[in-house]
């Protein structure tokens, strides 16, 4: 698995082929090439981060700050690695929680973000739970979006309060949701 573009392109990423299933290249490569004109300075959550290759990349595309949160400890050592190897450690921060709670802790802490991705394990009905939370919460920037990766048959909502579908993509059995605030 490497890094498909931005400053690091090409760089190897460690990944536990026996665990995380990481996004495919590819889609990681459409999914940052939609968001371009976002990306460089944006604080950027990576939520259910995995491999951190979303994070990562986001990171090597000039994002200002990644924060990597996910529940394995694992993964968790996975997302280090990858940055000590490739210069980022200053650049991401990774929690070892539930989603929930970390969500509820960036909030008490009035943090935003303009980007925030989650990319939970398909058919769990944890993508829907995550933008229902997001929707309660005030993480969103004014600008911010939202984007999640399901299995394209998961059923989702186009709305969570004032978060509003705006576009999806399909790739393979991949689909990518945006949302963004209406107001």
């Amino acid at each position: 698995m490497r890094i498909a573009g931005g400053d690091k392109k090409g760089q190897k990423l460690l990944w536990d082929a026996a665990g995380t299933r990481p996004m495919r290249e590819f889609v990681r490569a459409a999914l940052f090439n939609i968001l371009q004109e976002v990306i460089v300075d944006a604080r950027f959550l990576d939520l259910f981060a995995g491999t951190g290759s979303v994070g990562i990349e986001a990171l090597s595309r000039r994002a200002a700050e990644v924060i990597f949160v996910d529940h394995s400890a694992t993964a968790c050592a996975i997302i280090r690695k990858n940055l000590t190897a490739l210069q980022l450690t200053p650049y991401g921060h990774v929690y070892q929680e539930d989603f929930l709670s970390a969500l509820d802790r960036f909030y008490r802490r009035g943090r935003v973000f303009e980007i925030i991705f989650a990319g939970p394990p398909y058919n769990t009905g944890l993508a829907d739970q995550t933008l229902q939370r997001l929707g309660e919460l005030p993480l969103v920037a004014a600008d911010g979006i939202v984007v999640t990766e399901v299995y394209k048959r998961e059923v989702m909502k186009d709305s969570y309060n004032d978060l509003i579908l705006f576009d999806k993509r399909e790739y393979n059995d991949n689909r990518l949701l945006f949302y963004r605030l209406t107001n």
